[in-house]
């Protein structure tokens, strides 16, 4: 066994889409980045890499790489998992959580948890998302960011 953790943070700003998780939310301001900036699927993909002791999503996708400029990070995450398999691993479990003030979660966690569960291979029942704020303290208690954490748990299958 193998347990790999994950962490991603972004700024918000105007005039960029809110995605969690692969869920489209409708909000004021999304999030920043090179890719769609999908946090969440951000700090997956670093614990299922970072389990296989294999980097993080920023050593496979760099952010001044063009070809993943926009990129869904879905798919990135897709394509980690599957340097993960190749490297003779499965996942057994991913428990994840995000941690943002605005909007609340609630309404798109099951979503954010079938989308990750379909881009990881894994049923629902092996993948948990979890939302939590920080009481208005900090950055992302402050609405200026939001980020998330990640934990993956490998079985070798060789």
């Amino acid at each position: 066994m193998r347990i790999g953790y994950g962490y991603d943070v972004h700024r918000l700003v105007p005039g960029r889409p809110l995605i969690l998780g692969g869920v489209h939310i409708e909000h004021t301001v999304g999030l920043e980045g090179h890719s769609d900036a999908d946090v969440l699927a951000h700090a997956v993909a670093d614990a299922v890499l970072g389990a296989a002791a294999m980097g993080d999503i920023g050593d496979h996708f760099p952010d001044t790489d063009p070809a993943y400029a926009g990129a869904e990070s879905l798919l990135l995450l897709r394509h980690a998992v599957q340097l993960v398999r190749e490297a003779g691993y499965e996942i057994a479990n991913i428990d994840s959580v995000i941690i943002a003030q605005a909007p609340k979660m609630k309404p798109y966690k099951e979503e954010m948890r079938k989308n990750l569960a379909a881009a990881t291979g894994l049923t629902p029942d092996q993948l948990n998302v979890k939302a939590t704020t920080e009481e208005g303290l900090g950055f992302t208690g402050e609405k200026k960011g939001i980020a998330a954490k990640a934990v993956c748990l490998l079985l070798r299958t060789e």
